[in-house]
């Protein structure tokens, strides 16, 4: 009798090793099978990846970058480091990023191209904390950008260089569980002026884009990045009111991204004529890329967009601050049936519906938006989407938030995408001692969360609270600081008891009378995965036996 028998558990753990990616579930619910020999337990993810997109082409930015991971990873071996990524040119099949010879026949620009990588080297430079920063690392010469020490304690590093790039690497050991790095940056002046941050992101197959937008005034950039050593084929799916968008100069199918590179495609190269929302699907064909949307505005500021939580019937999109001036939701409902929702806030006291939107009417394939007049009174809130109506077969949506704070010239911009929640643990890394907010949100059940500070870059030590959330409320506030930190630090949260929970981290720095703010959603951080106690037998029989 022919027989091949498959180890779950080995394939769990050659799975975690190596992508750094599993499927979580909440800690007390255990993963079956119809042939389990025996419940699954949690172990830590042994290797983890992540990229970080091209922070700013402005000569007037700066960016900071902090790197941090928990403490109580597997082993005592391990690094976490990020090297910069090549840019590549998303029309050019033959650009060198690719590690092919490009064709090189235009000797101006190639001795251009040579002054810039000279200038790069030159820009080097050492923090105080011991990584290398600035935009001198390049792929593979051993030199990272950033690199941690040792978990638990974050690092920084800053660049002012208008061609940083993007950044791409891996952690392993007690490196990766947990692993987040977050990128910070200040545009003094010109279209996007303003605070622009975001979590250096996964690397995936999959991303939706609710909020997005090729208007008139407004540039919103993809960037695609290719952590892997083999190319990545990417297809960009275009929905707005009426549908999937006509093409436009531009194509969206079939776009290579080169190992170790970058592609930043304009999106309104994408479509026939300038469209206010729309919502960009990025699917991988072959290998798999991070995605991050860059948008800006020449009068209302802009931010760093993230993929939104994965298509469900339900959506919590968390942390709208309480000074908001204008909030306006997009949603979409991907599959092929409309989609009813509630629209609830849930606040300090509890879940409320905003006046004249209590409901939702989303046609399937077509972006819904609604602005949300006097949805914020003073008072910060987490957005509740749910079916209009009980039943499994409610149809799957996505959404995201544009959030804008201050009046007139003096307008900023951020984005608040749906998220999914917290399972046993997440982070945010970047806070400062001031113009930090902490924003969680229990929308069903009462929950109990643990907050800890990590020790700050340049020093002290960690401080933590447990926090007791109402059932279908939110909690917004200022989260501990390291006792006598100096530096940057990260915030950790721990669910330790109760229903879901869904988190953000807001960071505000005003400049010039203008309220920059940046918000950052906090998923789990996929530390631990699900691996089966006892092998289980998948024998595979041949028909004739």
């Amino acid at each position: 009798m022919n027989r091949t028998v498959l180890s779950v558990g080995a394939v769990a753990v050659a799975l975690a090793a190596v992508t750094g990616v599993a499927a979580l579930t909440a800690p007390e619910e255990p993963a079956h099978s119809a042939r389990s020999v025996g419940t699954a337990a949690r172990k830590p993810v042994e290797r983890s990846t992540l990229v970080c997109p091209s922070p700013s082409t402005s000569d007037v930015a700066e960016t900071a970058y902090e790197a941090f991971t928990p403490k109580g990873g597997p082993g005592k071996k391990g690094s976490a480091a990020l090297y910069a990524a090549e840019r590549a040119d998303p029309q050019d099949p033959e650009d060198p990023a690719d590690g092919k010879d490009g064709d090189t026949s235009d000797s101006e620009e190639s001795d251009k191209d040579k002054d810039k990588n000279k200038n790069s080297e030159k820009k080097k430079e050492k923090s105080e904390d011991g990584a290398e920063g600035g935009h001198g690392a390049e792929k593979g010469n051993g030199k990272p950008f950033l690199s941690l020490g040792s978990p638990g304690t974050p690092v920084e590093a800053e660049t002012d260089d208008s061609e940083a790039p993007a950044l791409t690497g891996t952690a392993d050991g007690p490196f990766a569980p947990g692993w987040t790095v977050q990128q910070t940056t200040t545009v003094a002046a010109g279209a996007g002026r303003g605070l622009q941050g975001t979590s250096c992101s996964v690397p995936d197959t999959s991303f939706w884009f609710p909020g997005a937008g090729t208007a008139e005034g407004r540039q919103d950039y993809v960037h695609l990045t290719n952590p892997d050593s083999t190319p990545a084929v990417v297809d960009l799916e275009l929905y707005g009111k009426e549908g999937k968008e006509k093409a436009g100069q531009g194509s969206g199918e079939g776009i290579t991204v080169p190992p170790h590179a970058t592609v930043p495609v304009l999106l309104s190269t994408l479509t026939s004529e300038p469209v206010t929302n729309v919502t960009l699907h990025v699917i991988a064909r072959s290998g798999r890329v991070g995605a991050q949307i860059q948008s800006s505005d020449r009068k209302l500021g802009g931010d760093w967009l993230p993929p939104a939580a994965d298509p469900a019937p339900g959506q919590v999109l968390p942390g709208i601050p309480e000074d908001a001036t204008a909030v306006r939701l997009s949603v979409l409902a991907p599959g092929g049936a409309d989609a009813d929702l509630k629209v609830q806030l849930a606040g300090k006291s509890g879940r409320i519906s905003p006046a004249g939107h209590e409901s939702l009417h989303v046609k399937a394939g077509m972006v819904t938006t609604v602005d949300l007049k006097g949805l914020i009174k003073g008072e910060s809130g987490s957005l509740v989407l749910s079916p209009a109506e009980d039943g499994d077969d409610a149809p799957d949506v996505v959404a995201a938030a544009r959030v804008l704070r201050g009046k007139g010239s003096k307008q900023e911009t951020a984005f608040v995408p749906a998220t999914a929640p917290v399972q046993k643990r997440a982070t945010a890394a970047g806070n400062t001692a001031s113009g930090t907010t902490l924003a969680l949100a229990a929308p069903e059940d009462g929950a109990k969360v643990r907050v800890t500070a990590s020790p700050g870059s340049g020093g002290g030590s960690s401080k933590s609270t447990t926090v007791t959330l109402k059932a279908h409320t939110t909690k917004a506030f200022t989260p501990p600081r390291p006792a006598d930190g100096k530096g940057g630090y990260a915030v950790t949260v721990e669910r330790l008891s109760g229903g879901p929970v869904y988190a953000s981290r807001t960071l505000e720095s005003e400049q010039s009378g203008v309220p920059g703010f940046t918000v950052q959603t906090l998923p789990d951080d996929r530390s631990t995965v699900a691996v089966p106690e006892s092998a289980q037998d998948l024998a595979v029989l041949n028909d004739d036996e």
